[in-house]
């Protein structure tokens, strides 16, 4: 999937170890779209596409994306994990 917007926040890197010992990384964006009714969208970039795509508050973007969904303890949570990042022309 993809959505276009702009920059509006950037949260602070996130890292640590996994309960086998490998290191993460998770950056997380707030875009806000160009519609109508202009959304705020939250998504991430996990592991090496932290490194991969950067961006600034203000930027056009445009974000190619999956959705994914898990169930923990009887709750379902989402997220947006973006795989590109391109600025918009």
């Amino acid at each position: 999937m993809e959505i276009k917007g702009k920059i509006i926040h950037v949260l602070p890197l996130q890292e640590g170890v996994s309960k086998a010992g490998n290191p993460w990384k998770k950056q997380e964006y707030v875009l806000e779209t160009f519609d109508q009714y202009p959304k705020k969208v939250c998504f991430e970039f996990f592991g090496d596409k932290v490194d991969q795509n950067h961006a600034q508050i203000g930027d056009e973007v445009v974000l190619s994306f999956d959705l994914e969904s898990r169930e923990y303890n009887g709750r379902w949570f989402t997220s947006v994990r973006g795989w590109k990042l391109e600025k918009a022309s």
